[in-house]
């Protein structure tokens, strides 16, 4: 039985759940849903990899490279990758180009395959990602697991869909009179060329998946380029979909690992070459900026942009800040959803017991995030630790960055390693007029309570500021109905979505596959969507035949 007809099923559902947007998954986020032995072997399996070539993927190569470092151990974790050099994977992708003779069913297929074999290595991915993202064990767990699988499958979905709802030859018949003009007709989806999709360094797997499943399932072959510190994640993803393309006879060069270190990066090197027409990425906005200056290629951009939060009114004000200091500090606010701004109008925050002072509601924000960071059993796997040792550097030189430290920066202790980089969020008030501070994206543990005017002002500045510096995410919180449309209608006309009133279990930072589209690529945060149509679209063109 061929992997589309045993997937069949699957991907139809996946199909539908696009359209329908309610929530689906086949892949269960948390780890007891899987066999508890996976676990050890999981951890087994990252242990036995440390300070060893990466044999998997079947690549012959001069040179072998690595320089990943553990935020939780503080050492190198020793794997050396192969790195063909930018010449050979080009040529090597050119020489993979017959994936676009694989029939849509083919390629789906196989692509659902080495998703449901990446599924029986979901804690090896756990711990491969811990150790070099630095996120904990659990966010690692789901991240490079479930969600990314989720998300792929989303791509692989999306692109089965567009790429099949026409048909693929009709016979024509345009009556004329007393005869008929007959022509047989033939349409194929003709892939761009090579991909080349670009990581990043805090989310390996979820950022590079979609983009490298869109353009694979679009008949493309993809190269992709990890960051240098996280590359362990998305080799293995990379070495399950070559074995599958292996057996099945295929060149596994259709997806290749272009690994490199800090100080000779081959990533412009790759861009820039002409073979490479599709670009995904996922990163800062100064690269991104660059690369959708190139000319002749397709570019899929998330960068990086400044998310707001909105604190008007709430009826348990308590549950509010529990909500904020955790969608802050979650990560250690490393996430592209993480708010860093709170907006707070002077009069204060309405609440069913009165108005609570702006000063009050800082100070509130500040304690409950210091709490969270010292929770004996929540503390540590909620902060996490610190994938670059230059984040926590940038954010200690700011100082108090023009306003007054509500909350200092504090360590936290992980029992488990006890060398971890960590650091709480800093909790920083200020005046609406300091926006050399709160405007720039500091990209880690920072939070700014911005004190602003009126409510109305707290809006357009945070639309003001999605338009201007780009924004993935807005966190809201009223329980005024005109306020809540403008709120909306403000932040969508930015081309940025809006979380209202979000409390417990709901959080800003946690975008779902097949529900939510991830970056709206209407802001400078980025060019393009997990995953729309158009995501998949930009990715081939249609041409026709006619056959008289």
């Amino acid at each position: 039985m061929s992997y589309f007809n045993q997937y069949k099923e699957l991907i139809i559902r996946a199909v539908q759940a696009l359209h329908d947007r309610s929530y689906f998954t086949p892949y269960p986020e948390h780890p007891k849903a899987y066999d508890e032995s996976e676990n050890e072997d999981g951890r087994n399996a990252f242990s036995s990899k440390m300070n060893h070539n990466f044999e998997e993927l079947g690549v012959e190569a001069e040179h072998w490279l690595g320089e990943e470092v553990s935020p939780f151990l503080q050492t190198g974790i020793g794997i050396k990758y192969p790195a063909p050099g930018v010449s050979k994977l080009i040529e090597r992708a050119n020489n993979a180009k017959s994936w676009a003779d694989v029939n849509i069913e083919e390629r789906a297929g196989i692509l659902v395959e080495s998703l449901e074999r990446v599924k029986k290595r979901f804690f090896e991915l756990a711990y491969s990602t811990m150790h070099t993202s630095g996120q904990s064990f659990m966010m690692a767990f789901q991240a490079s697991g479930p969600h990314s699988n989720d998300r792929a499958l989303e791509a692989i979905a999306m692109g089965y869909y567009e790429i099949t709802r026409f048909p693929s030859e009709l016979d024509w018949v345009k009556p004329m009179g007393k005869f008929e003009l007959k022509i047989h007709k033939t349409w194929k989806a003709m892939p761009k060329g090579i991909g080349l999709v670009i990581g990043c360094s805090t989310f390996p797997t979820w950022n590079t998946v979609p983009g490298m499943y869109a353009s694979l399932i679009t008949g493309n072959p993809v190269i992709v380029k990890p960051h240098p510190k996280s590359i362990y994640p998305i080799a293995l993803v990379i070495a399950e979909l070559r074995n599958v393309l292996r057996e099945e006879g295929l060149n596994p060069d259709i997806c290749q690992l272009a690994p490199d270190t800090v100080n000779e990066q081959i990533t412009k090197d790759l861009a820039e070459h002409p073979d490479v027409k599709l670009i995904d990425y996922t990163g800062g906005s100064s690269f991104g900026d660059y690369l959708e200056t190139l000319k002749g290629k397709m570019t899929f951009t998330e960068k990086s942009g400044v998310n707001s939060i909105i604190l008007h009114s709430a009826n348990d004000l308590d549950a509010v800040i529990q909500n904020i200091a955790m969608s802050t500090s979650l990560y250690s606010g490393q996430m592209c959803t993480a708010p860093q701004d709170v907006f707070i109008p002077a009069e204060g925050v309405h609440t069913p017991e009165g108005v609570v002072s702006f000063d009050e509601v800082a100070e509130k924000i500040g304690k409950a995030v210091t709490g969270l960071a010292g929770h004996p059993k929540f503390g540590a796997g909620t902060v996490a630790a610190i994938q670059n040792e230059q984040t926590i550097k940038r954010i200690k030189k700011g100082g108090n960055f023009g306003g007054m430290v509500v909350t200092e920066e504090i360590t936290i202790v992980n029992p488990e390693f006890e060398h971890a980089r960590t650091a709480s969020p800093v909790v920083v008030k200020t005046k609406m007029e300091n926006t050399e501070a709160y405007e720039i994206d500091y990209f880690g543990p920072i939070v700014f309570a911005v004190e602003m005017p009126d409510i109305n002002t707290a809006i357009s500045t945070a639309a003001d500021l999605a338009r201007n510096q780009g924004a993935i995410t807005c966190l809201a919180f009223t329980t005024d109905a005109e306020i809540q449309k403008k709120i909306e209608r403000e932040m969508n006309a930015a081309y940025t979505p809006v979380s209202f009133n979000f409390t417990g279990a709901a959080m800003v930072n946690q975008h779902a596959a097949f529900s939510d589209f991830h970056t709206s690529g209407g802001n400078p945060a980025g060019n393009a969507t997990f995953v729309n149509p158009e995501y998949i679209n930009k990715r081939f063109v249609w041409v026709g035949n006619r056959y008289a």
